[in-house]
């Protein structure tokens, strides 16, 4: 026979300390909602204690919202960590790029074309994959096609007969509101 022990777990203290951290929040948002209702009518609490409770809760309340905005914000990014974003997201890219490339009747010309859509949310990050040093400055842009393999890596791809590589500038599209960005060009073999 099999004995089962059964432990109980300990309620963590930091469901207690968020309840009352949020119950001050509400009670900060409620007097705040209670100003902007009656900007004009409002009513000052008697006595200055009073007075600098109130004062008090409405700074607290800034201070909590400074502090939200603040860690909205991407903590800055080690050169460490900046350049495996960017190996990453060029590793994201190359690979890509390579599906793309098969054989059409076009790509015997030499004038397939090909396209690449990605999203990288931190400017910094797709700067040095570009190696522009520092976020991009740009929208749209052409870049050299052994300037763009130096940099993304080897996007030769071998058909059965043959290799299909790109064969023109390659074309980065970059809008900064969304994070996203488009690769194109032409290839063949």
């Amino acid at each position: 026979m099999s004995s089962t022990t059964v432990t109980k777990k300990r309620k963590s203290d930091s469901t207690a300390a968020s309840a009352a951290k949020k119950a001050k929040l509400d009670a900060r948002v409620q007097v705040v909602t209670s100003i902007l209702s009656d900007a004009t009518g409002f009513e000052l609490p008697a006595g200055d204690a009073s007075t600098r409770a109130l004062i008090l809760q409405l700074v607290q309340y800034a201070r909590d919202l400074e502090q939200e905005v603040a860690a909205l914000k991407p903590k800055a990014k080690s050169p460490q960590e900046l350049a495996a974003a960017a190996d990453k997201l060029a590793n994201a890219a190359r690979s890509g790029i390579r599906k793309q490339l098969t054989w059409k009747p076009t790509a015997k010309s030499g004038t397939a074309r090909w396209l690449y859509d990605g999203v990288c949310n931190d400017p910094e990050v797709f700067g040095a994959m570009l190696n522009l040093g520092g976020p991009p400055t740009f929208k749209a842009k052409k870049m050299p096609k052994e300037e763009f393999e130096n940099l993304i890596g080897d996007l030769d791809v071998a058909i059965r007969y043959d290799t299909l590589r790109i064969n023109s500038d390659v074309n980065i599209s970059w809008k900064p509101a969304d994070g996203t960005f488009k690769f194109s060009g032409t290839y063949g073999k």
